[in-house]
Formats: C-alpha cells, structure tokens, sequence
C-alpha cells in the first residue's frame, strides 16, 4: 500500500525502490550513472558552450540533430532536482538568448525547434517546454533563493495564460492546447500536479484559474486514458476522444507514454484523484505479457501496423521502448499488490540507452527513476 502519498502535504517521499530491498548507496548510484549517461559520459547529449562572457548549455535531441523547449525544460527540471545549479545556469541562458521570443503572436513563448548553433527551426512554441520551464523555474526560486528565476516563472505563466490571440490553455476549457493555435490537446501535456504549484507558486490573481486547471485536467485524463488497457492516444480532442488525422496521433506512441509517469507523480504529490491508482494498475496489467512493450497500439490495446515508419524504428514501429517501459514501471508509485513490485524490479534491470535515440528514453528513464527512488521532490 502507498501510505506516503500526497508529499505536499507530508514532506514524505514514496521510495519504492527502497521497499523492495535496493539501499539508499545502490539507489544513488543508479542516479549519479544515469546523470553522467547524460550531462558528462562519452554518450551525453548534453554540450556547452563558453563564448565570450556567455556560457550555455544545451541538449541535443540526437535522434532529430535539434535542441527542443522539450528538452531544454527537462534539462532544467533534473539540475534542479539533482542540486545541479551551473548546468541549470547555463541551459537557462542558452534557452532565454536563442529560444525566448521577444516580439510578435508568440512574445514571450519559446520556439520549439533550434539547430545547434541556436539558429530556430521555428518561431511557434510547444506548450509541454513552457509547463516544464515555468515548474523550474519556480523550483529553483526555492531551492536556491534567486528569485529572478520566479519572476521569470510568473511571466511565462502569465502569457500562457492571458495572451490574446493564442493562450495556451483553452480559454473555454480550461485544459492545454498541443500548440497554441490548435484546437485539441495532447494529453501527455496535461500535469495537474504542476497547475496545483503554479495556483501556489505563481501569480495569485491566477491561483483560481490553475486550481480549476488541475482539477479538469484529472477529469479530463479520464476520459482520455482507456479503461481497460490505461492506454492514452498521442493527441485529442479535449473530450479526450483521439483525434483522427495524421500518422501516429490516434495511438498510444512516444508522447504518449508520459501519461502513466505524470498521473504517478500527481498521485505521489497530492493524492487528489483516487481513480490514478487504478489507471497505474490498468496500464501494469496491461503490459504485464512483456511482448506488448514491443508494438504500437491503439488506445484499446490492438497491435497497430506500422504504415508510419520513423527513422530508427524497429520492424514493428517501436521508437522508443526503454521511454514505454521506464513510465510504466513508475506507475508503481501509484499501483498496489504484486505489480508494485514486479515494475519495480523490471525497473532496476533497465540502463540507459547509448545509441542514436537515446535522448527522449534516457529523460524519461531518469525521471522515473528519480520518481520510484522518493528524489523527485516539489522544492
């Protein structure tokens, strides 16, 4: 049983990791080897740049050869979480000098999409980069008492809340666009646990609208994630319907997998919405025959032909499976009885990915692992 849930209010962490016999020493070593797998190691994906008085960092989505907001905001959230303050500093600076749009529709969003020498792909933003950002951003206010970084965190949330033409929350229901201009959702995107920090964290003439956000977002999450299988599609509508155009976003693919992770931690931190304890086992059940972690799906658990073939794929379509097996082992933070401890300990047998896709599995790997080892923590 979870007993620890809701570490908002009780300051306690769930280490399941720790339950199932592996010592705080074997727990911090499988961090400190995931964060040079990541920052330091011959396989890192993360670089810097010394030029003059400005000193950057960013990281390389290697699978893409860009630097996503995806990828910057999770490079932020792990030096925070693992007291790592000049690697912060430096994604910060080289997020703010090539990513922050300073005028036009998209003013004080960030472009999603740059090369490496920071050239932008794109002017439009992605909606999960700025949630991850802002969430931060206000973390390491705390944690390390600068307060430009909340300040920083306010007016982002600001403008994704109040912008004009293309606020990143659907002003009529609350719930987070797949991009500012679109109208249907992503449901990876949607981070209850986060809005319920921005309502204390972040402006307080906004505290009700994120309160209310957190509060949709559940229920939207719902109706977006299968029943049966705990299966969610890439986007949706925001009934949480998947939507019916294009490649691979009916089906439970890549961004997708984030789901189970996001509804754990919401329950580790808050314990708000006794249904994710369900959803956690709904998925663990699912994947419980291991040979599903081989195949696309659809959202009711049908193995999916891969018409769609990515670079890098395998055979059956697969893109990123340690990513589908990391999240699904975290949603012990959430489950109950027997499968509890069977992710967990398919959880330890996992290791980073070295090869060209490593990026995107090895974040959500650590992450995860930073979840079910009680260090992923509200500062």
């Amino acid at each position: 049983m979870n007993y620890m849930a809701n570490a908002h209010k009780t300051g306690e962490y769930t280490n399941v990791l720790g339950e199932f016999g592996y010592s705080e020493a074997e727990i911090t070593a499988k961090i400190e080897s995931t964060t040079d797998a990541i920052f330091r190691g011959e396989h890192r994906f993360y670089f810097e740049v010394d030029d003059g008085a400005f000193r950057g960092g960013y990281m390389v989505d290697t699978g893409n050869d860009d630097v996503r907001t995806e990828g910057q905001s999770y490079g932020l959230m792990l030096a925070v979480q693992l007291d790592e303050r000049e690697i912060f500093d430096r994604i910060w600076d080289w997020t703010m000098r090539y990513m922050h749009v300073a005028d036009g529709e998209n003013a004080g969003y960030f472009a999603w999409s740059c090369k490496l020498d920071g050239t932008r792909n794109s002017e439009g933003p992605a909606p999960d980069g700025e949630e991850y950002i802002a969430m931060a951003l206000l973390f390491a206010e705390r944690r390390w008492a600068h307060k430009p970084y909340g300040d920083a965190a306010r007016a982002i949330l600001h403008e994704m809340v109040h912008k004009e033409r293309e606020p990143m929350f659907d002003p009529a229901t609350k719930l987070i666009r797949f991009v500012p201009n679109a109208p249907f959702t992503d449901p990876s995107y949607h981070l209850p646990h986060f809005y319920e920090l921005f309502a204390e964290y972040g402006n307080a003439e906004d505290a009700d609208f994120f309160r209310d956000a957190a509060r949709l977002s559940r229920e939207f999450l719902h109706k977006a994630c299968n029943a049966e299988t705990g299966l969610n599609p890439n986007q949706s509508q925001y009934d949480g319907t998947p939507t019916e155009w294009g490649g691979n976003r009916s089906y439970f693919y890549s961004d997708a997998y984030r789901t189970a992770l996001n509804i754990a931690l919401d329950w580790e931190w808050f314990a708000a919405d006794t249904w994710q304890r369900s959803q956690a086992t709904a998925i663990q059940r699912f994947f419980e025959d291991e040979t599903q972690f081989d195949f696309v799906h659809t959202i009711e658990g049908e193995v999916v032909a891969p018409q769609f073939r990515e670079p890098d794929a395998s055979e059956t379509g697969m893109l990123h499976p340690l990513a589908l097996k990391a999240t699904t082992c975290a949603a012990s933070l959430a489950s109950d009885g027997e499968l509890r401890e069977r992710y967990a300990r398919l959880f330890w047998s996992l290791e980073p990915r070295a090869d060209r896709r490593r990026y995107y599995d090895n974040l959500l790997y650590a992450f995860a692992l930073l979840a079910l080892g009680g260090r992923y923590r509200i500062w």
